[in-house]
């Protein structure tokens, strides 16, 4: 039966993309995690089909049939596994059958390359669940950092709705389990080189075998593909397909070089693979024979290229990253972005890259790990290492000018990144947005290139591209996204000796280990920081770091040492003589100090203070703040119309700088407010909001502080007995964190509610 009872909302109920159906309150409250607003529609992430797919006829019909019986054959979602050998074509079968049904799967179609069989590190789990989690709508700062957290999330988000899932190149169990959804209403279809016996028995997936063409199926799909172009013997055909162990990406590869010479005799191609395949087989240890065809076809084609285009080819083998843009690819080159793209159309057309989007690039793993032989093989050490740092200064020289668009004021450590002459200019961006776009697009590679730069002794590269792009994981990551990144890089500075580049990500990891609430280590970091600050006489760096230390002293509740940490940063040389933005920050913060120790007024003055200064930087990410302090200061002077307007005015402020995070603990206040006013339903919408956003972002105290907050609301509706549990698991989480005040607070709500309980059970 349906529930006739309205849906309450605030008028912000867009704003975490979450919606809390609490009815007219008389009903439990119900959770659902939903889609933003702005999201343009449900993904849409498939490749494009293959062209020239020909014949299994037999696969494609055991596809449908598992796809027709999924209803009754299984109690979880139907989980389908395309096993066999490299090259095979389970890629191309994948994605040729799922373009067929995705009009059954309406609410989207995701798709993911993991890369199981590349040279280099394979697509984990974690990472995988960000790109889909963003897909989904999710913005990339509100996605949980722990593993768990984030596959409950993305169940969550594809309970009961039609969506069709493609993992491509998986190779263990392992990278594939936390991706299942968990309904009957969606479908996995996986593919792998590894037969994944486990996923077959635990989690009811279906095997399908992908093998080798038959002769027919070789010899037409060979004829399809030059049929424009020649037209040769049946029997020369055949040939050619068995050299090519009638795997359809040899296949493919050999096809269109035959296409690409429609005066040259087959038979004399074959000729040429002949000598090539005599040349592998003489030089090769593998016992796999199809591994030997596909690489002697690689070798075949590679060896026809155009100089150019075949350096190009191989220097692909020393990206780091799983996917390439045009920019990176010209750098690693060294050429020009118009060269390498004429290279790229090359490779291109021999079916030796693939095009994943505009200016976008990979290579199947087979051929990535073919590229990394060849460029070892031809290209001396020194020749590679010239290449991997034109590369990799590409990428510093692009995070400089992001950082450039992204950071406001001059509270931010000065990098001077070195980036000398460069045969393809790195990206330029018209404005914050643009910056943050090739952010989320480069953000992988952009943490692959400080390992590789570590690995290579590029220490400098290694500790300036976090120092650099900190301006906007800082507001758009969890908090420990870039944390291995920056001891990557602490360590590099360190092993050369560059004290200021150790005291920036010494400041760093301060940051960092305050947000994870790891009091005792982000002292640490400050002290060291602070004496490696003084030892460089760099005031901008002394000032940050007493800035950080207060936070700390804030968000562990030791208040005095808090204000005096915050008036010696406002105190400060640096700060006096210029340093505006530093000044308005540790403003607001002795703002917020103010209000801790009862005295809403000093906050409102410092808020006033600093708050012209902002607006005339832009720092909206501060103003934020600060406009959020201003309503609870009013709130607790008791000016209600005014507290809704500041909180309003917050929300849209963070919502311009897109810290979700700083979003969750606004719409709590909000909830705060709601009661005040005497509109508790209109607080559960918002405290939980809040709460939601607070779990994604690991805030510990936020959740607890919202979870309380909805006690309450439950109290003033009358509905004690509800909300007794909101209340324990607040008290639970104060416990957690050690928060003595939070925890005092909660128990006190739940003693009011519990003991309406026990009045209930005596009468």
């Amino acid at each position: 039966m349906t529930d006739p009872r309205p849906t309450v909302r605030s008028e912000m109920s867009g704003a975490a993309g979450s919606v809390v159906q609490a009815g007219e309150v008389h009903g439990g409250l119900y959770i659902n995690q939903a889609r933003s607003s702005s999201d343009a529609g449900p993904p849409r992430q498939l490749p494009a089909d293959v062209r020239g797919f020909v014949n299994r006829v037999v696969e494609l019909r055991r596809l449908d049939r598992v796809f027709e019986e999924r209803k009754t054959a299984f109690a979880a979602p139907a989980v389908v596994l395309l096993a066999g050998t490299a090259g095979v074509g389970k890629t191309s079968l994948a994605v040729h059958w799922a373009q067929r049904v995705r009009g059954h799967f309406p609410d989207g179609q995701l798709y993911i390359n993991l890369r199981g069989y590349d040279p280099g590190a394979p697509v984990g789990p974690e990472a995988a669940l960000n790109l889909f989690l963003q897909a989904l709508g999710v913005r990339a700062n509100a996605i949980p950092s722990d593993l768990q957290a984030k596959a409950m999330l993305y169940r969550s988000l594809v309970a009961d709705r039609r969506v069709l899932v493609v993992l491509d190149n998986a190779a263990t169990v392992n990278q594939v389990r936390p991706l299942l959804p968990g309904t009957e209403s969606c479908l996995l279809l996986v593919t792998s080189r590894n037969r994944m016996p486990g996923l077959v028995s635990r989690d009811g997936a279906v095997r399908l075998t992908v093998d080798v063409l038959n002769e027919a199926e070789a010899v037409t799909l060979l004829r399809n593909l030059v049929a424009e172009h020649r037209d040769d013997e049946t029997s020369e055909l055949n040939e050619l397909a068995q050299l090519c162990a009638r795997l359809p990406l040899a296949l493919r590869i050999a096809a269109e070089r035959a296409a690409a010479r429609p005066w040259m005799a087959l038979s004399e191609l074959i000729h040429d693979l002949r000598d090539e395949s005599e040349l592998w087989g003489a030089l090769s240890n593998a016992d796999d024979d199809e591994v030997d065809a596909v690489r002697t076809v690689f070798a075949w084609s590679y060896r026809a290229l155009p100089q150019t285009a075949a350096r190009l080819f191989r220097r692909l083998g020393l990206h780091p990253g799983p996917e390439f843009g045009l920019g990176a690819v010209a750098a690693l080159a060294g050429l020009t972005v118009s060269a390498a793209r004429r290279g790229v159309e090359v490779l291109l057309a021999g079916h030796l890259i693939e095009q994943t989007g505009p200016d976008r690039y990979q290579l199947h793993d087979l051929l990535r790990a073919y590229a990394v032989d060849q460029v070892r093989q031809e290209e001396s050490p020194d020749e590679q290492r010239v290449g991997v740092l034109r590369m990799l200064t590409w990428y510093l020289g692009s995070a400089r000018q992001a950082h450039l668009a992204v950071s406001r004021g001059d509270r931010h450590l000065r990098i001077e990144a070195e980036i000398g002459e460069l045969p393809s200019a790195p990206e330029a961006f018209a404005g914050r947005e643009q910056a943050l776009a090739w952010y989320t697009k480069e953000k992988a590679n952009l943490m692959a290139a400080v390992r590789a730069a570590a690995q290579n002794r590029f220490d400098h590269i290694a500790w300036q591209l976090p120092g650099l792009l900190a301006a906007i994981y800082d507001s758009h990551d969890s908090a420990d996204a870039w944390l291995l990144a920056e001891q990557i890089g602490l360590s590099a500075a360190r092993r050369t000796g560059d004290r200021y580049g150790q005291a920036v990500l010494l400041d760093r990891q301060g940051i960092k280990f305050r947000k994870l609430r790891r009091w005792d280590e982000a002292l640490a970091c400050f002290r060291e920081a602070l004496e490696v600050f003084d030892s460089l006489d760099n005031g901008l760096g002394r000032v940050r770091v007493t800035n950080g230390v207060g936070l700390v002293h804030l968000e562990a509740a030791r208040f005095q040492q808090a204000r005096e940490s915050f008036e010696q940063t406002i105190e400060a040389e640096q700060v006096s003589g210029g340093g505006l933005s530093m000044w308005a920050l540790a403003t607001v913060n002795l703002g917020e100090t103010h209000l801790k120790l009862g005295s809403p007024e000093k906050t409102l003055s410092c808020v006033e203070d600093a708050m012209p200064t902002l607006r005339q930087l832009d720092d909206v990410v501060v103003e934020a703040v600060a406009t959020r302090l201003r309503g609870i200061a009013q709130r607790e002077l008791g000016m209600l119309a005014e507290c809704r307007r500041s909180l309003e005015d917050a929300v849209k402020l963070t919502r311009r700088a897109g810290n979700l995070a700083a979003e969750g603990e606004i719409h709590v206040e909000l909830a705060r407010l709601q009661i005040l006013e005497g509109c508790p339903a209109e607080a559960l919408v918002s405290a939980q909001r809040g709460n939601v956003l607070a779990q994604q972002f690991k805030v510990t105290v936020v959740e607890a502080q919202a979870l309380d907050v909805i006690g309450v609301a439950y109290q003033e509706l009358g509905r004690r007995p509800d909300a007794a549990p909101f209340h324990r698991r607040a008290v639970d989480l104060y416990q957690a964190i050690s928060d003595v005040a939070g925890e005092r607070v909660a128990t006190a709500h739940l003693t009011t509610a519990t003991e309406t309980e026990e009045d209930s059970d005596d009468g």
